[in-house]
């Protein structure tokens, strides 16, 4: 019986400082700003310029060298014509819309 009285007293503490705890965190939390922080523009600006500019052209110019050794070897598949195009597709036109999408939710 001791055992058992012992166990619900250390239960009870326990459920006693998790309320404490959560009763601390949601009385002293600070209010969280979306869209403030600059800190990552620089890179975003240079990965975006990347990828729209050369190195989208070069990704895409790989993605087709890629799908016509793969024609070469014999085995015919539409992903082998449809990836390239997506690949260029995503990385011409697919920069500009995610971006405006991120702004326009945050």
């Amino acid at each position: 019986m001791q055992t058992l009285l012992r166990q619900g007293t250390r239960m009870e503490t326990a459920v006693f400082a998790l309320a404490v705890l959560l009763f601390a965190l949601l009385w002293f939390a600070g209010p969280a700003y979306a869209g403030a922080d600059t800190t990552f523009n620089t890179a975003l600006t240079k990965f975006s310029d990347f990828l729209e500019g050369s190195g989208g052209k070069v990704i895409t110019v790989l993605s087709l060298a890629g799908g016509i050794v793969a024609l070469a070897s014999g085995r015919f598949s539409m992903g082998q014509i449809a990836i390239p195009v997506g690949v260029g597709v995503g990385a011409g036109t697919g920069i500009p819309i995610v971006t405006s999408t991120v702004t326009a939710t945050i």
